[in-house]
């Protein structure tokens, strides 16, 4: 496929997934819209082109590559993506957040959703199962990837440093780690409420190859994978600070820590879906 053309398809479905987003949390009063938006294309990317997944859902993952969500508190992005990618029907992202719903606030895996292989609620976790999960693969000879997503905020959690070190020194060198840096967090700005100073600096001081993108740029999105990929099996994790925009697609949330964790009202939720275009019709 002509990759322009592929990069038209993947915005479509982006447009698509911003209205999941604000519809869900809008209905349940209840939900992280920012984050969510901000990271969009990152998913899409991930599930409809980088990835190689299958929806038919098995939770050991072999023989194929497999994602963990860390900053779990995005997960309506996480959830429209797996629905709109085929793995559970689009008309469950109804039930968002309700009560006996599989698509909790925060993912969980008694559920049993599809796509969902561990509970990230508590942040800065994600990154040590994605260690242990691709270190599992080099043991099983399975050539494929792992993936996983942390927050920058998250990054003040003194685990993640430890799964840092741990991953260098022990050459884990088949996993693709991703930190969406939109510079918020809930409390303000991520540089005001604890700065990660110069976070290339520290990464590649602790053994990590590190390369940066533009994550609500697809072109960069794609060739940062692609480079990713490239510098998989040299003995050396690799690690992607991907710069977005908190509340990217709709104006009013854009760069605005306020929205981290807070509904649309009726008026905001009317104004957010006229700037969003449905392109693969609403649930």
């Amino acid at each position: 496929m002509n990759n322009s053309i592929k990069i038209e398809e993947l915005k479509n479905i982006s447009s698509q997934v911003r209205r999941d987003i604000v519809r869900m949390v809008h209905k349940v009063q209840s939900g992280h819209p920012g984050g969510s938006l901000g990271c969009a294309d990152f998913f899409v990317s991930l599930f409809f082109h980088v990835m190689k997944k299958n929806s038919s859902f098995k939770m050991d993952g072999i023989n194929e590559d497999i994602f963990f969500l860390s900053n779990g508190h995005i997960s309506p992005v996480f959830y429209s993506v797996l629905a709109r990618s085929g793995y559970f029907d689009i008309k469950e992202l109804d039930s968002f957040r309700k009560l006996n719903s599989r698509l909790q606030g925060h993912p969980a895996t008694h559920e049993k959703l599809p796509g969902i292989r561990i509970a990230s609620g508590s942040l800065g976790q994600g990154l040590s199962v994605a260690i242990g999960s691709a270190i599992t693969k080099k043991l099983n000879n399975d050539k494929n990837i792992v993936y996983v997503l942390l927050g920058d905020g998250e990054l003040q959690e003194g685990q993640v440093w430890e799964a840092l070190m741990f991953a260098a020194h022990n050459k884990v060198d088949n996993i693709i780690a991703t930190i969406d840096y939109n510079g918020q967090q809930i409390d303000g700005q991520v540089d005001e409420v604890n700065s990660l100073l110069n976070l290339k600096d520290k990464l590649e001081s602790f053994g990590w190859i590190v390369i940066e993108s533009d994550g609500n740029d697809f072109n960069s999105i794609l060739n940062v994978m692609n480079e990713a990929k490239k510098n998989l099996n040299t003995g050396y994790p690799v690690i992607n600070i991907m710069k977005t925009i908190m509340g990217k697609g709709v104006n009013f949330m854009e760069n605005s820590h306020k929205w981290h964790g807070i509904p649309p009202n009726d008026e905001q939720l009317s104004e957010a879906l006229s700037q969003l275009e449905e392109t693969l019709g609403d649930y």
